[in-house]
């Protein structure tokens, strides 16, 4: 439908609503804010309306629109990291007191304090950690995905659940 130059804008809304909320989710989960969520989804399907016409269809649209936006969110990620000169650690501070101010947030405070350890989680671990957890998709998805093999993937999601349940012991 999208290679119909009459019917490209229509497939396109298509896309957008089909995908929409749970590519929010997704960046949402790895960079907290609600208005940096917003402008990298944004840039997500700025991106993919950029790039359809060259979309081969080797992967699925939904594994091609997830690259796009882990991408975009990393990107941003390291940017954020770069422009204040600061530490992973840094980072993720920031992103934690931004879960909490977040008016979005509607947790109790277990949930905030699961919430601030997958936070603490490196980046790929967390990536891997949410997409397993909270998204439920298949290893060979995130595989497809991230371009990593499956049995990598299982080895950060189980240093990534240890890591969770030592802070959540040891807090």
């Amino acid at each position: 439908m999208f290679r119909d130059p009459t019917r490209k804008n229509y497939a396109f809304n298509l896309i957008i609503r089909k995908y929409q909320e749970r590519l929010y989710w997704h960046i949402r989960k790895m960079v907290v804010s609600h208005d940096d969520t917003d402008d990298l989804l944004q840039n997500t399907f700025l991106k993919a309306l950029e790039g359809l016409e060259s979309f081969r269809e080797e992967s699925q649209l939904f594994t091609w629109l997830y690259r796009i936006a882990t991408n975009e969110a990393l990107t941003f990620l390291r940017k954020k990291r770069t422009r204040f000169m600061l530490p992973l650690v840094d980072v993720e501070g920031q992103l934690s007191n931004s879960l909490e101010s977040d008016v979005y947030f509607n947790g109790d405070d277990m949930q905030l304090k699961f919430q601030k350890a997958v936070l603490k989680l490196p980046e790929k671990q967390r990536l891997v950690f949410n997409m397993k957890y909270f998204e439920e998709m298949k290893y060979e998805e995130i595989s497809e995905i991230l371009g990593t093999s499956v049995g990598a993937l299982k080895a950060s999601y189980h240093h990534a659940v240890d890591k969770i349940e030592k802070f959540l012991k040891d807090d």
